[in-house]
């Protein structure tokens, strides 16, 4: 593990944090099966950018993913992960010290025994409230493919606004292009929703 660029300082919470119906707190290297349970079926896998195909090596290969990412339990339950990446603002050479890691990359992934039941959303409400209330960040996106409407859908009821729709942009291992969407909601959008 060489290059952890964007990781975000989860030391500065307390864990778990907690919702409604959820806690979520970061994740660990004893959440790797339960991660690998969920994110290898196929309606899951069909449109995350890993395909796991074998536990001991989405376990080797686990702490790459695992900083990045906070685990969404119900009762004491894995159901599914939440993934934040911080990264630096595009800046002028004079501004540049103000523009690190003031943007973040967010995703996620639900087990579908437990989808429909809004846990994906209460869970990415708690990520943007991480975002911009703990982190400070500035502004938030997140990417999906066009056919991937169950997360488009989340993007914009937790009031992310679509930026772009790429003509396809994506190429998916099927070896077939896809149309990607853009969302992204600002501190200040997320304060006034």
């Amino acid at each position: 593990m060489d290059d952890l660029t964007g990781v975000p300082d989860w030391g500065r919470f307390s864990w778990p944090r907690t919702t409604e119906r959820l806690s979520l707190r970061p994740a660990t290297p004893d959440d790797a099966a339960a991660m690998f349970g969920y994110r290898s079926l196929e309606q899951v896998s069909r449109w995350m950018t890993q395909l796991p195909t074998d536990l001991e090596s989405w376990q080797t290969h686990f702490e790459e993913r695992s900083p990045y990412a906070l685990m969404i339990c119900r009762d004491d339950e894995v159901i599914g992960d939440l993934f934040l990446k911080t990264e630096d603002a595009w800046a002028q050479g004079e501004v540049r010290d103000r523009a690190r890691d003031v943007f973040a990359e967010i995703g996620w992934a639900l087990d579908p025994a437990h989808a429909g039941g809004g846990y994906a959303t209460e869970a990415v409400r708690e990520l943007l409230a991480i975002a911009f209330d703990g982190l400070g960040l500035r502004r938030v996106t997140a990417n999906c493919f066009a056919d991937n409407e169950p997360s488009w859908r989340l993007m914009e009821r937790v009031g992310m606004r679509r930026e772009a729709h790429n003509v396809a942009d994506t190429l998916h291992r099927d070896g077939q292009w896809y149309d990607g969407l853009v969302y992204a909601l600002l501190a200040e959008e997320w304060r006034a929703g």
